[in-house]
């Protein structure tokens, strides 16, 4: 298969990249800015979304391309619906013209307004508390409008070796700072990007043997993170023990000692079972994905 991953040079995007040395399908990786190892392409431009897909054969586009940083997103929604509303329709549309199939990533940020404390499960209505999660809600119901093949994975608290994330950065905080106040009211689940790379290889696995079908049976929204439940105290407190960082003091903190423009979800751990009773993923638990990811850290640094 000719496969198109969008936003190559993020976390996931360099993830992709990774997992794709060895596989049989032709992949093309592209970013709005085109460096030595991916091309240039503008997502928010639907005729060269459009003849990117045909001029290159493309039956898959996996979007890992969004506006991410939530606080900007309050001050910008302009942007952020183009990147996070907008363009995920121009794919998804590109796909259904071609009868192509379209991987989009999604988030737990589309819910959070509702109180809850049990998993979220695909089904629960979005209650998005933010420009962010509104903007990505409103790019899956394009995706779904569109009527091409999909597959909407919403992820959460992603983090790898790559670019800027939490884990990094609490990496390097807990290695300086001899004091660290951490939130702990905010409960979910970390993503270690490359497991939820090697589920996307997984489902494009299974999409494989149907790809010139007319129709595909596992169209829909779907849950990954890694398994497990911690705030983000308790995530910060393992990055620490992990990386040997016995010397700062780590203090758990609430959610309203650190003012924010905008409300993040208090419990946003996911249901999985549907991702896992459809294409039969094993999911890992997250200290262990935590632990490799630190390690591969160390490697290359």
């Amino acid at each position: 298969m000719h496969i198109l991953v969008t936003g190559a040079n993020g976390q996931l995007g360099r993830e992709m990249r990774l997992t794709a040395v060895g596989t049989a399908h032709n992949y093309y990786f592209t970013d709005i800015v085109a460096d030595g190892d991916t091309l240039q392409l503008d997502i928010t431009d639907a005729a060269a979304i459009r003849s990117f897909v045909v001029d290159n054969h493309i039956d898959v586009i996996v979007n890992c391309a969004a506006y991410t940083n939530v606080d900007a997103a309050e001050s910008n929604q302009p942007m952020a619906m183009l990147l996070n509303g907008t363009a995920p329709g121009y794919l998804a549309q590109a796909m259904a013209e071609v009868n192509g199939l379209f991987v989009h990533i999604s988030t737990d940020y589309v819910f959070g307004g509702d109180p809850y404390n049990t998993p979220c499960k695909e089904d629960q209505k979005g209650t998005p508390t933010g420009v962010y999660g509104q903007t990505k809600l409103a790019g899956e119901q394009a995706v779904e409008a569109s009527g091409c093949k999909h597959v909407i994975i919403r992820t959460a608290w992603l983090y790898s070796e790559f670019g800027r994330n939490f884990c990094k950065t609490m990496l390097q905080l807990t290695a300086t700072k001899p004091r660290l106040s951490v939130v702990f009211d905010q409960t979910g689940t970390p993503t270690y990007a490359l497991d939820l790379a090697r589920a996307i290889q997984h489902i494009l696995a299974d999409y494989e043997p149907s790809a010139t079908a007319t129709s595909y049976s596992h169209s829909g929204i779907y849950h990954y993170s890694n398994e497990g439940v911690c705030s983000w105290y308790d995530f910060t407190q393992l990055i620490a023990r992990l990386s040997g960082h016995h010397s700062c003091d780590i203090q758990p903190c609430h959610s309203d000692e650190y003012p924010s423009p905008v409300k993040r979800p208090a419990y946003s751990v996911l249901d999985k079972t549907k991702i896992k009773d459809t294409f039969g993923i094993r999911i890992p638990y997250w200290t262990e994905s935590l632990r490799i990811c630190l390690e591969n850290i160390k490697q290359t640094s």
